[in-house]
């Protein structure tokens, strides 16, 4: 499903839906609506000048519980990604492996204000018997932006909720940007940032993306470079060669997106690629030197994703929103992997000096046999362009962050 607008026809759409009706698009699914936000449209004049959402929604009839057999959850993903020991199968329906980790501050960096965001993350933690994260809505500010409810409220939501499944004892911070302007985004960026290094280091999670713009280099020195922190970005959901800021930075770890497969009964088998989850070379930011060992692969440029998690709308976890009255839904969209491998980070106790000394770690791993087999899992089925190894649609692959302790 891809939500670029450069076809005619799908411009007339969007504008008609968007302008006329400013209404989700949507169409049907099999086990639940599809809903991609507003929020969610990729325009592509807005390069340089403004982001957007990386959320899809998978909506269920009945919105007063989780989603059931179909939804993962805190405990079906901390054994998938071994955020805890992972028992046999990792069953969709565990909660005997629920995570109780997290070290440092994690960030959330998002536009406008969620004024319910304390009752969703309560009700999300409470749900799931994990523990309540200490969190704190911070205005970036120092005033409280206008409200965008089902949009970028729903993306602060998913964020926070995302963060505390894979490390509740974390300190979590939403930042709310005035608006999602880059300058606001930006601004609140340092922010975010300044808060992770003065509460012990950590990271700062992206989940939104914008078209790349000739003057991003002198943006990612400016806003993406503060000491003790790790950024992470959202790869987009427009498939290869779709891709935008600030994933391509070189000082951020590019989150892209996996399927989660499981039997008929409910027990995983593996990861494959979704497909919509975005991957492919920068237009202006070189190789870093951490990608030499795939410089065959990516040439001059900066190749992304880095890593991967669950990001498709049919196989991705439940979320809570009241804001936007969606309440219990299912939801996808590279927007689930970048917090969440936040998380898995913060509760594997993997704090580092910042985003460079981490990759640099990581590809290290992926060009040793015996680490990369043990710490990560290679992701090659899904597309052709899947190979063995680093590749477009998955990077590295998806982590094992228990066994990578």
């Amino acid at each position: 499903m891809r939500r670029s607008i450069m076809l005619p026809l799908l411009v007339a759409a969007v504008l008609f839906l968007v302008i006329v009706a400013f209404a989700p698009l949507t169409f049907a699914q099999d086990e639940g609506r599809i809903v991609v936000p507003a929020s969610s449209i990729v325009h592509p004049e807005d390069a340089g000048v403004r982001a957007h959402t990386n959320i899809i929604l998978n909506i269920h009839p009945d919105n007063t519980n989780p989603c059931g057999p179909r939804c993962e959850t805190p405990a079906s993903l901390a054994c998938v990604y071994q955020v805890v020991p992972p028992i046999s199968g990792c069953p969709i329906a565990t909660t005997d492996v629920n995570p109780s980790g997290g070290v440092g501050a994690i960030a959330l960096v998002d536009a406008y204000d969620n004024p319910d965001a304390v009752t969703d993350m309560n009700t999300y933690t409470s749900q799931f018997g994990i523990p309540a994260p200490t969190f704190q809505v911070v205005f970036a500010t120092g005033t409280r932006p206008p409200n965008n409810p089902g949009g970028w409220s729903l993306e602060e939501a998913l964020d926070i909720e995302m963060a505390s499944a894979s490390a509740p004892q974390a300190k979590i911070f939403l930042v709310e940007a005035a608006s999602n302007e880059n300058s606001d985004l930006y601004f609140a960026e340092n922010v975010a940032a300044n808060l992770v290094a003065s509460n012990g280091g950590g990271f700062v999670s992206n989940s939104w993306s914008g078209p790349e713009y000739s003057g991003e280099l002198s943006d990612e020195k400016t806003y993406f470079s503060t000491p003790s922190v790790i950024y992470f970005a959202s790869t987009g959901d427009d498939g290869l060669n779709n891709i935008g800021v600030p994933a391509v930075f070189a000082s951020v770890v590019a989150a892209g997106g996996t399927t989660i497969n499981r039997t008929g009964t409910g027990d995983f088998t593996g990861e494959s690629w979704w497909t919509d989850g975005g991957g492919g070379l920068s237009q202006y930011e070189p190789r870093p030197a951490y990608q030499n060992v795939i410089q065959g692969i990516v040439g001059s440029k900066r190749g992304i994703p880095d890593i991967s998690a669950d990001a498709n709308p049919a196989t991705g976890p439940a979320m809570y929103d009241l804001d936007g009255g969606y309440n219990w839904i299912q939801v996808g969209g590279t927007s689930v992997a970048s917090p969440y491998l936040a998380g898995t980070m913060s509760g594997a106790g993997h704090l580092g000096p910042n985003t460079n000394a981490g990759l640099t770690l990581l590809y290290k791993e992926y060009a040793n046999p015996t680490e990369y087999k043990a710490y990560w899992t290679n992701i090659d089925s899904g597309g052709s362009e899947c190979v063995v190894g680093w590749n477009f649609c998955t990077g590295v692959g998806a982590p094992l962050t228990y066994a990578g302790k």
